[in-house]
């Protein structure tokens, strides 16, 4: 991993990861597990990153309007979670050059995909949660959605 490209992906997450290997897991597509055995890919991460997510953007809209019922913040839930979104929150931080894909996915324009940005998103955000906790990941999707 770039060590630079690193950085400028700790600053802008205001994050700074603890266990590289935890961020070299978080941006490892399928396609380059297959390709480099016994390497992992994301996905568990990504599932975690989920679940955190959805939690952290429920709680804030639960607070911004303790009011709403679940048919207006269910909507709006899924707004802030849509993959669409994830995907233009990680190319704002730049992770498309950082991904580590198989080469066909590469050669196919994978670092651009939308499904391969979102999910790395949430890897990363599982990769905070796991080592930081929810506050971390908290911080983060704010500083993302600009609360």
């Amino acid at each position: 991993m770039d060590p630079v490209r690193v950085a400028e992906l700790e600053r802008r997450l205001g994050y700074r990861f603890q266990d590289l290997a935890t961020l070299e897991r978080a941006l490892t597509h399928a396609s380059y597990a297959n390709e480099h055995p016994p390497e992992a890919d994301h996905v568990p991460l990504a599932l975690l990153g989920d679940a955190a997510l959805a939690l952290v953007v429920t709680d804030h809209l639960i607070a911004a309007d303790p009011a709403a019922t679940v048919g207006i913040l269910t909507p709006r839930r899924a707004e802030l979670v849509a993959g669409a979104r994830l995907a233009r929150w990680a190319a704002e931080l730049e992770v498309g050059p950082l991904l580590r894909l198989g080469r066909g996915e590469d050669q196919a324009g994978g670092r651009a995909r939308e499904s391969i940005l979102a999910t790395t998103l949430e890897a990363l955000l599982g990769a905070i949660y796991r080592e930081a906790g929810l506050v971390a990941v908290r911080d983060v999707v704010g500083r993302l959605a600009a609360w």
